[in-house]
């Protein structure tokens, strides 16, 4: 059987505010709606089921997040995810301007949870806490074609 990943599905305290982080990264809106009814309640398990949602996309067209709001139930407040927790971890984009990524993060009020790492010569990276806690991995290949990485 063939599988392919649709996307990610994210619940977050303000759509807008998340949708404008991730645009401000690169990601494109492909949609935006307030769902409800029966058919919801049944697809995620929740009685009266009402939220606001926006489906991003990558510009190459191969990842996507799907952005939750919750009008109804009401959102519940956790505390955010740390990196060791069994469960959802993390959403990793690859960047070409790793230093232009946390600019733009930054501008955003979302920073790394340390710093930033190289890992063998191939990646600078890091995580940074995001709107509504989400962590986000930002990684910018250093080595690009079999090139060595300009210093």
């Amino acid at each position: 059987m063939p599988i392919t990943l649709e996307n990610v599905g994210i619940a977050v305290r303000d759509l807008d505010a998340t949708i404008a982080f991730f645009t401000d990264l690169g990601l494109v809106v492909v949609g935006r709606d307030t769902v409800s009814g029966d058919w919801t309640d049944t697809a995620v398990g929740l009685d009266g089921n009402h939220a606001r949602i926006a489906m991003l996309q990558t510009p190459d067209g191969h990842g996507r997040l799907e952005l939750f709001e919750y009008i109804h139930p009401e959102a519940i407040e956790t505390q955010p995810t740390l990196p060791n927790e069994i469960g959802m971890h993390r959403v990793a984009f690859s960047v070409d301007d790793i230093d232009e990524a946390l600019a733009i993060a930054a501008k955003h009020g979302c920073h790394p949870l340390r710093g930033v790492a190289t890992y063998e010569d191939v990646y600078k990276l890091t995580y940074v806490r995001g709107p509504s806690g989400i962590i986000v991995m930002l990684a910018e290949e250093l080595k690009k074609d079999g090139t060595p990485p300009v210093e």
